[in-house]
């Protein structure tokens, strides 16, 4: 099979298009043909050697969400078969004995993730347990299908498992133009959440209004908690979802009320945060979450979800493998609204 594999960090003239040997299902896995895969912001982190996720290991390849249809079956699955057209749970928690990727679910330890520290998408196949594929139905295409499992999930088990986001409530959505961004400001607005996104363009903020948001903001040119104290009557907001990390820490802190909730699922702008004031925090009874990783039963529902039709899909743009090098660096370059697709 061809492949966009790296044997070592760097720019993207580490990445080498070349063939690969076509991978070997165990009794309880299925090799896809891959149809799509998006990018996620992981894929350049690791590739940089900024960040690498433990269990991470040369030669790498990237692409945690994966569609395609089923080329081959492992003998003991029974619940798809081969021509099926399916979505994958990158997550490898839960995964079978039978599978011969079992071994790798400790959410809190050395998790298996497709894409992240096993082979993942941007590759003509890809080895996934059958345990952990969906099926796509027939009105969605496969690019559509591939915009959904880490940005979908991220936001669901954020917003809800992670921060009991309720109906009623306000909650800031930063980075609306980034995939995650897309997903939550749709599933708090369905959930009968009051959303206020912020961006780093106007065109982007436009753009996330017309997926729901109330109200949205410039965060590289406003006082983000002055706007939000300003359309909540000076009580603050109940949550901030931030996968932004270092850049809008303190303000999201300042912009939340009583009892207010920051639930961090990122930390794309750096690793280190300042609390600007411990005061405000403890008398207001502030509280900070790190979102962790979803449990497998966590997908199914989401899925079901994306599947009603009721979600706007955002895709940006569309490469073929051979070009991986420039998807990415488009999404370094944070010009783009929503997802970036490839297209093996």
């Amino acid at each position: 099979m061809k492949a966009v594999f790296y044997t070592e960090s760097g720019g993207v003239e580490v990445l080498k298009y070349q063939d690969m040997p076509d991978p070997s299902p165990g009794p309880g896995d299925v090799v896809i043909d891959v149809a799509s895969t998006s990018l996620n912001r992981l894929d350049v982190l690791q590739r940089n050697g900024w960040f690498q996720m433990p269990g991470f290991s040369y030669p790498h390849i990237s692409g945690m969400d994966v569609a395609g249809t089923i080329s081959e079956i492992g003998e003991e699955v029974l619940n798809v078969k081969v021509g099926d057209r399916v979505v994958v749970d990158p997550s490898l928690a839960g995964v079978s004995e039978n599978s011969s990727l079992t071994g790798r679910g400790e959410l809190f330890g050395d998790l298996g993730i497709i894409g992240a520290n096993i082979d993942g998408g941007y590759a003509e196949k890809c080895l996934v347990p059958a345990t952990h594929v969906y099926l796509i139905p027939d009105e969605m295409n496969f690019n559509e299908a591939a915009t959904f499992p880490t940005c979908y999930l991220t936001a669901a088990h954020a917003l809800f498992k992670v921060g009991n986001l309720q109906e009623g409530e306000t909650v800031i959505i930063h980075a609306a133009g980034s995939g995650v961004g897309v997903a939550a400001i749709q599933l708090a607005k369905n959930s009968g959440a009051t959303v206020l996104a912020t961006a780093g363009s106007e065109s982007k903020c436009e753009k996330a209004i017309a997926l729901g948001a109330a109200h949205a903001m410039n965060n590289r040119e406003g006082d983000v908690a002055g706007w939000a104290r300003e359309l909540t009557n000076g009580e603050g907001v109940n949550m901030v979802m931030d996968c932004v990390g270092t850049a809008l820490f303190g303000a999201s802190l300042f912009a939340l009320g009583i009892h207010g909730r920051l639930v961090n699922c990122g930390n794309a702008s750096g690793d280190e945060a300042i609390i600007p004031s411990l005061g405000y925090v403890f008398h207001s009874g502030i509280t900070i979450h790190g979102s962790d990783p979803y449990e497998p039963s966590e997908f199914l529902p989401v899925w079901k979800k994306f599947c009603s039709g009721e979600y706007q899909v955002e895709i940006d743009s569309v490469y073929p493998l051979e070009n991986a090098g420039e998807a990415q660096e488009k999404m370094l370059s944070g010009d783009f609204f929503g997802k970036i697709v490839i297209n093996p």
